[in-house]
This record gives C-alpha cells, structure tokens and sequence, in this order.
C-alpha cells in the first residue's frame, strides 16, 4: 500500500515550484497534483493519455473539446487522450488531482 497526505503533497509540489508534482507511477497509471493559482493561465496541451481530475480546492471553468463547465471542490471531470483541454476563469486557487493511464512519459 502507498498512502499519501494533500497537505503534504502540496507542500512538495510548492518547495519544488513547478505546477504539478507526479507523486505516483505505476506500470498502467500514474497520479499526480497540479496547481493553478487564481487568474493564472493553464499552459497544458493535449496528452496522449486518458485523463481524470479531482477538484480539491479552488473554483474555476474547465473545457474539453468543444464543451465547458464550471468546476469547484468534488467535481471530476474525465478528458480522452488527445482531446484539447484547459483549465480558465480560475477565480479560486486551483488544486486538482490528476491521474493518467497509461502513466504520463
């Protein structure tokens, strides 16, 4: 078994400075923590893998292909591989988890 704290990872991903933090790799996933602050732009492009997000914290709009929709803490939100995605409208700081499968290269 692998556990992991948020306030932790949080912590990890903020001494690092960088958005996002792989915290776990497996051989059929991976997950990790992005953060995007209030205002801030998300830089992503579309991955070649499947994609879940779990909003922790924060409050923003998220579309995938052609379709928006607002996100708060709770929401997920599942993007297919390829598919153009991001996160905007952030109004709150954004932290979500995101796992990939197959593992992100």
């Amino acid at each position: 078994m692998k556990a992991f704290r948020l306030d932790e990872l949080e912590a990890e991903r903020a001494a690092n400075d960088g958005a996002y933090l792989q915290f776990l790799r497996e051989q059929n996933m991976s997950v990790g923590l992005y953060a995007l602050d209030a205002g801030e732009r998300d830089p992503q492009r579309p991955h070649n893998q499947d994609e879940v997000y779990f909003i922790v914290s924060g409050r923003a709009a998220i579309t995938v292909g052609l379709e928006t929709t607002q996100v708060a803490r709770g929401s997920v939100i599942y993007v297919p591989a390829g598919v153009a995605h991001k996160f905007h409208h952030i109004t709150e700081d954004l932290r979500v988890l995101v796992v990939f499968s197959p593992p992100e290269r």
